[in-house]
């Protein structure tokens, strides 16, 4: 019912980005004070050389790739999904897609991720679902919608009015699920793969029932291409002409845009998830984010699919998304500090959970994670900033103690929520199944 984690670095990323040298107290599910508190509780946690941070918000993930983390390396965008992605997302099972996404939850929490963004495929989201609500982690999730498209498999292609009829479910049934844990997004995969009518419904439907619309956007070059000689505009431009742009918006990647786009995606307020470490790999390009944050686009972080970049470690997306804007616009850009609040305060602005979650508060919900800063590779670390050093120095393996709405799901590195020796067994298993199915066995 209580917890007290005390004596830690307490990273609070509030309004006066405060650090402090002492404890924070958890009544329930919300935090009870910061600093000061009571001396006793009903576990307390010792975190004598360890940060204690807000937990991070992924803004962009695929729990449904988890499973084919190493099986689509070394190829762009477009032949990625063609010849990879879209045939294993068609041959999933239920139980696949359920140990995927418990899989990916598991990965994240353990890395200190407490919050994501969550993006399916096309069939048995309520399979990954349930996944997530037994794994504890925060999440906004969506079935992924794919109603067009000459490329698209037939294991994938949707008739409209069932892909908006499922969706429209999903979002009754799971909406605010798990005592609130749980949100519902629509989520439209991308512009080659949607028609423009299911494109226009979404945004009507997503905003009827107050809830975010999650979509890819000018991620690779050739993609841009074919947006514009499908629709005769690009690709942000004709999301925003049908209604899909706005603070509700979350669009995700955003690295070949123009000056308009740009500046549609700053007089809109839409979001922007960043994924450096899957646009590296596949070889898509560097997004202009200093130029977005220029301009007050609110620019956050997220892992994308396993099988984009091999892990699901914000820590990571930290480090590349501070390193790769350097030779572009110099030493000074993206400071550690910024690249921080971008993947707390940032992510929770861009999911709406700004009043819940994103900085260790009084009266905000406990989502805390505490990461240890005595390793060799963290040393030495007197007189070191403390922003520096969990952006440049700390990897997700650092992480000790993670606790989700008041309740500890990682304990000294051990998560408590789900067995991990009987996940990797489901997930060989289940990988093999699914391979099976596409003939790549």
């Amino acid at each position: 019912m209580s917890i007290l984690i005390k004596n830690g670095i307490l990273v609070t990323m509030d309004g006066d980005r405060r650090v402090l040298q002492g404890n924070l107290y958890i009544e329930r599910d919300r935090i009870a004070a910061v600093g000061s508190t009571p001396e006793r509780a009903d576990t307390v946690i010792d975190a004598s050389g360890q940060a204690v941070i807000p937990g991070l918000v992924q803004t962009h993930v695929h729990l449904c790739q988890t499973l084919f983390r190493g099986q689509a390396d070394d190829l762009a965008l477009l032949d990625w999904l063609k010849r990879r992605i879209w045939p294993l997302e068609g041959a999933h099972d239920e139980e696949s897609i359920y140990y995927s996404a418990l899989l990916g939850c598991a990965e994240m929490l353990l890395s200190g991720t407490t919050t994501i963004l969550d993006m399916e495929t096309v069939h048995h989201t309520e399979a990954a679902l349930k996944g997530v609500a037994e794994s504890g982690i925060r999440a906004v999730c969506g079935k992924v919608m794919m109603d067009a498209g000459d490329d698209v498999p037939p294991s994938l292609r949707e008739d409209t009015e069932a892909s908006l009829a499922e969706s429209e479910e999903l979002c009754r049934k799971w909406h605010g699920a798990a005592g609130g844990r749980i949100r519902y997004a629509f989520a439209p995969r991308f512009v080659l793969s949607c028609s423009e009518r299911l494109m226009r419904e979404v945004a009507d439907m997503a905003r009827s029932r107050g809830v975010m619309i999650h979509t890819h956007a000018s991620e690779n070059r050739d993609e841009v291409r074919l947006v514009e000689e499908l629709t005769g505009k690009r690709n942000v431009t004709y999301l925003h002409d049908i209604g899909l742009t706005g603070p509700d918006v979350v669009l995700v990647h955003c690295i070949w845009l123009d000056e308009t786009e740009k500046d549609i995606l700053a007089a809109t307020g839409t979001q922007v998830a960043h994924c450096p470490s899957c646009n590296l790999k596949l070889g898509s390009g560097i997004a202009p984010v200093q130029e977005l944050l220029d301009r007050g686009v609110n620019v956050t972080l997220g892992a994308d699919g396993a099988p984009g970049n091999n892990n699901l470690d914000a820590f990571k997306e930290m480090h590349l998304a501070a390193l790769i804007q350097k030779p572009l616009h110099g030493p000074t850009a993206m400071p550690a500090r910024k690249v921080m609040e971008m993947a707390t305060l940032g992510g929770a602005r861009a999911l709406g959970l700004a009043q819940e979650i994103g900085s260790l508060e009084v009266g905000k919900k406990a989502d805390v994670v505490v990461v240890d800063l005595r390793g060799l590779h963290q040393t030495p670390g007197d007189s070191v900033d403390i922003y520096s050093r969990l952006v440049y120095e700390t990897r997700g393996s650092d992480v000790t103690w993670t606790i989700v709405d008041g309740r500890v799901v990682v304990a000294e590195g051990r998560l408590l929520t789900v067995d991990t020796e009987e996940l990797r067994h489901q997930c060989n298993k289940a990988l093999h199944r699914v391979r099976s199915r596409v003939g790549l066995e």
